[in-house]
């Protein structure tokens, strides 16, 4: 790895942490130079800049949720897989001629039980995300994910998605090949399936993009990750016509997991290390293979057809609400 590779990425809300993390590294340098014991300074400093990384990263505005989803080094849906994989055997094409790398997927055991994962891709640098399309799938991809869920519910292999994506590929290539109808059939064809099935959003989940590997019996989110009908800078565009107000389409979208989760969109929020999955991926794994495990503990309890039925409640309450009188 190179230097430029080990450089910390750094968000803008983070300076105040970064000015302290520095003059700790200089207060500990001038006194190895000099020869003089600050430890219990140091201990202090230490102490409070784990303090403030706790108090930024526990009051973060939408937008800036926003910025930690999108974090470069943010662990994709192939860290994930191989990470929390006790075996990974990765398939490819969707039996039209086509193998979007966007969408990546395939045959695993999780703790002894065989799986079925899949998920969008995002790349680890320019060259990497211009082959992966930055996360953006083609029809293609959401064909080769809607045939690798075929194959597990046929082998009745529980189902575990990844969702990783700014939106579906919006250009013309993919509107002349179907990218509409590709999406609507995998939402139509997740509500069939019999086996249990799993969505994660561990990064960015918008717009029908997300949407196309996202029915479930659960939908997980990760602390900082984001879900929205689209992203922000779009919703802007489309509402005043300036992409400059993103910061305020991302208010009123409510895209972070907390407001998910009181608006009943999704069912649990995985907490994330202090600064971000990318701060500690690790850790951030552990976290999601304990809360996959139980989560398939408890639907693997169920039959098909209660999977199904809970399945189609889930998505029939969204949306709901009641008008109360003044």
């Amino acid at each position: 790895m190179t230097s430029a590779e080990r450089k910390p990425i750094l968000l803008d809300f983070e300076k105040p942490l970064t000015e302290l993390e520095t003059r700790i590294s200089q207060i500990r340098e001038l006194a190895e130079e000099n020869d003089v014991d600050v430890s219990d300074q140091i201990r202090q400093l230490e102490a409070r800049a784990v303090q403030l990384r706790k108090e930024i990263f526990s009051s973060l505005s939408p937008s800036q949720r926003l910025q930690v989803a999108r974090h470069p080094r943010r662990p994709s849906t192939l860290d994930y897989i191989q990470a929390i994989s006790d075996e990974w055997m990765e398939l490819h094409g969707d039996r039209c001629g086509f193998d979007d790398p966007a969408v990546v997927g395939g045959v695993a055991y999780l703790a002894g039980q065989p799986v079925v994962m899949l998920g969008q891709q995002k790349g680890r640098d320019t060259k990497d995300n211009i082959l992966r399309n930055f996360g953006m799938a083609s029809p293609g991809g959401y064909r080769k994910a809607i045939r690798l869920m075929e194959h597990a519910d046929r082998f009745s292999m529980p189902i575990l998605t990844f969702i990783d994506t700014p939106a579906a590929w919006p250009g013309l290539d993919a509107e002349q090949f179907g990218q509409g109808e590709a999406i609507a059939y995998n939402l139509r064809e997740m509500f069939h399936f019999d086996v249990p099935i799993i969505c994660t959003v561990i990064g960015e989940g918008g717009s029908g993009g997300a949407l196309g590997i996202g029915v479930g019996d659960r939908l997980l989110m990760m602390e900082h990750s984001i879900y929205s009908v689209a992203p922000p800078e779009a919703c802007a565009a489309i509402l005043w016509r300036d992409s400059s107000r993103a910061t305020q389409a991302a208010e009123a979208l409510k895209i972070t997991a907390p407001d998910l989760k009181q608006l009943g969109i999704i069912d649990e929020i995985l907490p994330e290390p202090v600064g971000g999955a990318h701060s500690d991926p690790l850790q951030a794994t552990e976290i999601l293979r304990k809360a996959l495990l139980r989560h398939l503990e408890e639907l693997n309890q169920m039959t098909g057809q209660q999977r199904r039925e809970l399945r189609y409640q889930k998505f029939r309450k969204i949306g709901f609400f009641a008008e109360m009188s003044a």
